[in-house]
Formats: structure tokens, sequence, C-alpha cells
């Protein structure tokens, strides 16, 4: 008698989650709501003279926890926009396959000029699909929406507060006193 009961729950419970109205949603028709903090990819974005802001100090390759950025610095030249001699990159590459999102790489950026973005990148057959080099770097920054936390911002959460000093006041010459002299010690 167990058996047919267990039987009949089971397909009973069949039967109501076969009629029951799917909660899966379609990705590429239906695109839900993303958190106000989702990040997805990463971007390169340029400075406010139009030029990558990406100066190649290598601080992002060496924090990676993954490895997945590299980059080649191409040495100071002399900027076409401003004149002034600034550093730059010639090749940068970030793997997304491997890449685990921790955002470390944009927290000790001081250009800011690496920052995640809020869409994700279109879905891909092929790993290579998934590797990011300057261009699609750049593309991102332009077309995508760059997440809520850039370097700077990052690095000032980081910071804990700055204590503020109590107010000394000085004491008058007439109301010093001798300091108190010091409690006896006690003696069993």
């Amino acid at each position: 008698m167990g058996y047919f009961n267990d039987t009949a729950k089971a397909l009973r419970t069949t039967m109501v989650n076969a009629f029951r109205e799917p909660v899966t949603q379609e990705f590429p028709l239906v695109i839900r709501p993303r958190a106000e903090r989702f990040r997805a990819s990463f971007a390169l974005p340029d400075d406010e003279h139009g030029e990558v802001a990406c100066i190649g100090c290598l601080a992002c390759e060496r924090i990676c926890p993954s490895r997945v950025i590299k980059m080649k610095s191409g040495g100071k030249k002399d900027s076409p926009v401003t004149g002034k001699k600034r550093a730059y990159i010639d090749e940068f590459v970030l793997d997304l396959s491997a890449c685990i999102g921790c955002e470390l790489c944009v927290q000790v950026c001081n250009s800011d000029a690496i920052v995640m973005v809020r869409q994700p990148e279109v879905p891909a057959f092929a790993r290579e699909d998934l590797v990011l080099d300057m261009e699609k770097l750049r593309a991102n920054a332009k077309l995508k929406t760059a997440s809520w936390g850039t370097g700077t911002r990052l690095q000032e959460m980081q910071e804990p507060p700055k204590a503020e000093k109590p107010a000394v006041a000085k004491a008058s010459p007439a109301t010093e006193t001798a300091p108190a002299p010091a409690p006896a010690k006690e003696t069993v």
C-alpha cells in the first residue's frame, strides 16, 4: 500500500509541474533587469583628451589572480593632442574565459584606465571570441554602460576615515598645578 501512495504522490507532483507556467526566461529574447552594481565585462576608456587613459604601469597585470591580463608598454612618446610626453601601451589583452570577475584590476588602477561594464559580451562558441584585445576594449568603452566603480572611487572606499584630533585647550599659567602624586602601592 505504501508503494502505491508514493507512486500516486510522485505522479501528482509531475502533473502539477507539467502544467505550471514556465519561470525560465529566454535570454536573447528577454533580458532581465540587472542590479545597479552588476558587472560583466571590461572596457578601456579614453582620458579627457581623447587618448587611451592606460599608461602601461602594469599594476593590473601584476595583481590579477588568474593572470588573464597581458600588456605591452610602448614607452613614453609625445602626445599628439597635448604635446607633452606620456606613457602609452602598445598591446592590452584580457581573457574573459578565465577571468573570475574580482575587479582587483579596476581597484589598483590609479588613472581609471580600466573599468567594468554592465553589459555582458555576446555569448560565444569559441574561447577565442572571449579574448578582448585593445580594439574590443575601446569599443566597449564607447558602446556599453560603465559600472559604478572606478579605481579612484574604489580606493577611496578602502581608506579608513581620518579621525579628527581632539581640540586641546591650553591651560592658563594661573590655573596650572603641580602633578598629582602617584598612588601608593598596596602591600599584602
